[in-house]
C-alpha cells in the first residue's frame, strides 16, 4: 500500500540535486525586495540557516518565497512574526527534508496571526511536521507533510497541527504516517478543514476540544481511524462542541493502529470510519462510507477515569443523516471486537456503546438523532455506565428515540475568502 507513496516521493526528490544545497551549488544570498520587503531565497549553502535568518528578520505582511528542490534541514524553524506567507514552488516541488533532523521537535513552529503556509512539502521531521499555536487566521493551504515508509511509532505524532487559535483554514493539505493524527485542530474556535488528503495516519482528522468546525470536501483513507471528534479533560479549552463533518470520502481505514502506548488514539480501533467521543452538537451528514471493516460510525463516551469535575464524558446532541454506506463491521478490532459476537459476529455501520451516565451519576439524556433508511444498519450496545464490561451489555437495534437539533450554521472566515 505504501509503493504509489514512494514513488510519488522519488518522482520528488528528481526536483532537486538531492544534496544540503538543493538544485544549484551556489552562495547567493536571499535577494530582497526593499519597497515590500519580500525575499525569495535561492538555493545554495547555509540553505536552512538563510531561512531562518528570514524569517526572524521578516517584516508583518512580506512573503518568503522558496525555490524549487530538495533542502536538507538539520533543525527546526520558527516564525513568530504576524502577518507572513511562506510559500514555495508547489507540493512535492519545494521539499523541505528533515530526515537529518537533529533535535526533537516540530519542522516548523508558527506563533504569530495571520500567517499563510502554501505551496512546499515537509518531510521525516522528527515531531510534528507544522505547528502553529495561539496563531489566530493562519492558512494551510497546499501543503504535503509525509514521514515516507511502513507505518512506525517513532513518526512524529501530528502532520498540520494548528491549536489554541481562532479562524484556522485547512486546504488542500495531504498528510501520511502521522502516529497520531494527519490534520488536527485542538482547543480552537472557528475552523475549516476541506478539500485535503489524510492517510496512512493513525487518525485521518481530528476535532479536539474544539468549537465551530466544518470538515467537508476531504478524503480520510488507509488510516486506522478515518475522522475523530473528541472532547478531552484537563485541558486549558474543553466543551467542544458544534462541527459538521459532511461530504467526506471515508473509505479503507484499515491500517494497523501504529500509535505509540498509552497515546489516546492507541485506543482507535483499526477499521473505523468516524468517531464521536464525549463531544456536544456534531452532525455526520453526506458522508461516503466504504470498507472500513470495524464500523463506520462509532458514538463512545470518554472510557477512562477522570477527576475534572467541569467535563462532561458522553456524547450529546448527535445528528447522523444522508450518508452512504459500504462494507463494513465484518472483521471488528479493538473492544469491539469482543461485542461482536454478541449480534452475529459482524458491527452494522453505526455503534452507538449506550452509555448514559457515569458511575453512581443518573442518566442523562443524550439525544442521539439518526435519520438513515432502515436498511442502513444500527446498534445500542446499552452499555449504560463505564467501566465498560461485555457483562454488561444489553444490545438493541432499536433507533433512540431522539430529536433533531437546530443545524449548525455554515462557517465562513473572512481572512480567507
Amino acid at each position: 500500500m505504501r509503493t504509489m507513496i514512494m514513488a510519488a516521493a522519488a518522482a520528488a526528490l528528481l526536483t532537486g540535486c538531492g544534496g544540503p544545497g538543493g538544485t544549484e551549488d551556489t552562495d547567493a544570498p536571499a535577494s530582497t525586495d526593499a519597497a515590500d520587503t519580500n525575499a525569495s531565497l535561492e538555493p545554495g549553502d547555509d540553505f536552512a540557516a538563510r531561512l531562518q535568518t528570514l524569517l526572524i528578520e521578516a517584516e508583518p505582511g512580506s512573503t518568503i518565497t522558496l525555490p524549487r528542490g530538495t533542502f536538507m534541514m538539520t533543525d527546526g524553524l520558527s516564525l513568530d512574526v504576524d502577518g507572513v506567507t511562506i510559500s514555495g514552488a508547489g507540493q512535492g516541488e519545494t521539499i523541505l527534508d528533515f530526515s537529518g533532523q537533529r533535535g526533537s521537535g516540530e519542522g516548523l513552529l508558527v506563533t504569530a496571526d495571520d500567517v499563510t503556509l502554501e505551496n512546499f512539502t515537509i518531510q521525516e521531521t522528527k515531531g510534528d511536521g507544522i505547528k502553529s499555536k495561539d496563531a489566530d487566521r493562519i492558512i494551510y493551504r497546499d501543503l504535503t507533510v509525509e514521514w515516507l515508509g511502513e507505518p512506525d511509532e517513532e513518526n512524529g505524532a501530528y502532520g498540520v497541527y494548528p491549536v489554541e487559535s481562532t479562524d484556522v483554514l485547512v486546504e488542500r493539505v495531504t498528510v501520511r504516517g502521522a502516529s497520531d493524527a494527519g490534520i488536527y485542530v485542538g482547543q480552537s474556535d472557528r475552523i475549516i478543514v476541506r478539500d485535503s488528503l489524510a492517510e496512512y495516519n493513525v487518525a485521518g482528522i481530528e476535532i479536539e476540544n474544539s468549537t465551530n468546525a466544518a470538515v467537508y470536501g476531504n478524503t480520510a483513507r488507509h488510516n486506522a481511524g478515518g475522522i475523530l471528534v473528541f472532547d478531552l479533560p484537563d485541558l486549558p479549552v474543553m466543551g467542544g462542541n458544534s462541527t459538521a463533518v459532511y461530504d467526506n470520502d471515508i473509505l479503507d481505514n484499515n491500517t494497523r493502529n501504529f500509535a505509540p502506548p498509552g497515546n489516546i488514539v492507541a485506543g482507535v480501533p483499526s477499521g473505523t470510519g468516524v468517531i464521536i467521543m464525549a463531544n456536544d452538537k456534531v452532525e455526520v451528514s453526506n458522508n461516503r462510507f466504504g470498507d472500513n471493516q470495524t464500523v463506520q460510525i462509532l458514538i463512545t463516551a470518554y472510557t477512562e477515569p477522570f477527576t475534572d469535575e467541569a467535563y462532561n464524558p458522553l456524547p450529546r446532541n448527535v445528528a447522523i443523516f444522508g450518508n452512504t454506506y459500504g462494507r463494513s463491521g465484518y472483521n471488528p478490532k479493538g473492544i469491539l471486537g469482543s461485542f461482536a459476537p454478541l449480534v452475529g459476529g459482524s458491527l452494522p455501520p453505526i455503534v452507538w456503546d449506550g452509555v448514559t451516565r457515569w458511575g453512581d451519576e443518573t442518566d442523562t439524556d443524550v439525544n442521539i438523532f439518526i435519520d438513515e433508511p432502515d436498511t442502513v444498519g444500527f446498534i445500542n450496545l446499552g452499555l449504560g455506565t463505564y467501566p465498560i464490561s461485555v457483562e454488561n451489555a444489553a444490545p438493541t437495534m432499536d433507533r433512540p428515540d431522539a430529536d433533531r437539533f437546530d443545524p449548525l450554521p455554515a462557517i465562513t472566515l473572512e481572512h480567507a475568502e
